[in-house]
């Protein structure tokens, strides 16, 4: 991300981590309802590892898992944004779309306002073709998320997850991809 870039919404900022963002994402990845969908919570140390890796990714690729910021209601309220994923699947190489935010903002159209800035400044400003996403079936609130998006449910992608150990509940993924809007 270049120096001070900021993504603005109507209601949100999404912005490059800063160090005091990591004690609430250790409270997020210790919610084992933020966490439900993931095979387990994550121990402080574990949380600012991922949070340190996330503000190196956008450093590194002036894209990544922005922090978003409630202007008059919270400093950090969770991430949002554009990931390269570390694992492969026959659809990788890929630009990712995510979001994880803390129970308080969940309900309120916040994901999917600030995925919207995301998606736009993936398409726009980074020139990408098409952004996927992907989830366990059984997350309808990301799913509606996504659809809200436009994005489609790609069924013949849909995929055992690398990452999570075979026979796991949560091994299974669905696949969804947008494609940039041609003018």
């Amino acid at each position: 991300m270049e120096p001070g870039l900021i993504l603005r919404t109507e209601r949100l900022v999404l912005r490059q981590w800063r160090d005091s963002d990591f004690i609430p994402f250790r409270a997020m990845n210790a919610d084992s309802q933020v966490r439900r969908y993931f095979s387990a919570t994550l121990a402080a140390e574990e949380s600012d590892a991922s949070a340190r890796r996330i503000r190196e990714m956008v450093e590194e690729h002036g894209y990544g898992f922005w922090a978003v910021e409630i202007p008059g209601v919270t400093a950090f309220a969770g991430f949002t944004g554009l990931s390269i994923p570390g694992f492969e699947a026959p659809f990788t190489p890929c630009v990712e779309i995510g979001w994880r935010l803390a129970v308080a903002y969940w309900g309120k159209g916040y994901a999917t306002e600030a995925a919207r800035a995301s998606l736009a400044y993936g398409f726009e400003t980074l020139g990408f073709k098409d952004i996927v996403a992907c989830t366990v079936p059984s997350n309808t609130a990301s799913r509606n998320v996504m659809e809200k998006l436009g994005m489609t449910h790609m069924v013949e992608h849909d995929f055992e997850h690398p990452d999570v150990a075979p026979g796991h509940p949560l091994r299974p993924h669905v696949f969804y991809r947008i494609r940039r809007p041609t003018v």
